[in-house]
């Protein structure tokens, strides 16, 4: 593994634990996949999203009682990178899962929506997701006005 930063020595014992079985993970069972997946350009999504859930790779770092991990921020990283290493696409739906749909459940949900929900999409049962949209911009982002009496930030 190329690590120019040298980020893996910053993780604990624990989290470099985590990250190689991802990565025994991904290297058996997501890599000698993925090339027919793409060439078919049919992904069994259901299955991989369950099969990703048993992997503790959806909302990691959710709390143990809602389904989740518990698992640090460093390690949840680690994971994301060993999915990355194989696709782009299961990293994004692993982390569109855990960061944009369970942990607003987890911050701003009620108990029962908790309850209700966490354990389901940290399996991989439920399936969340994510949409962006803005007058006259729909899911394009670069046409979105600021709100009246805000200022615009442009970055190149």
């Amino acid at each position: 593994m190329l690590d120019y930063f040298q980020a893996r020595s910053l993780l604990g014992p624990d989290e470099q634990l985590v990250m190689q079985s991802v990565r025994s993970y991904v290297d058996g069972q997501l890599m000698p996949r993925i090339g027919d997946w793409w060439d078919s350009g049919e992904l069994p999504v259901r299955d991989l999203m369950r099969e990703l859930g048993t992997q503790g790779l959806l909302g990691p770092t959710t709390p143990e009682e809602y389904g989740g991990a518990g698992a640090s921020y460093s390690a949840y990283g680690a994971m994301m990178y060993e999915l990355e290493r194989c696709d782009s696409g299961l990293r994004s739906a692993a982390s569109v899962q855990g960061s944009l749909v369970m942990y607003p459940i987890l911050t701003y949900g009620s108990e029962e929506q908790k309850r209700q929900y966490l354990p389901g999409l940290a399996s991989g049962e439920l399936i969340g997701c994510f949409g962006l949209t803005e007058p006259d911009g729909g899911s394009d982002r670069g046409p979105c006005a600021p709100a009246p009496g805000a200022t615009a930030t442009t970055t190149s």
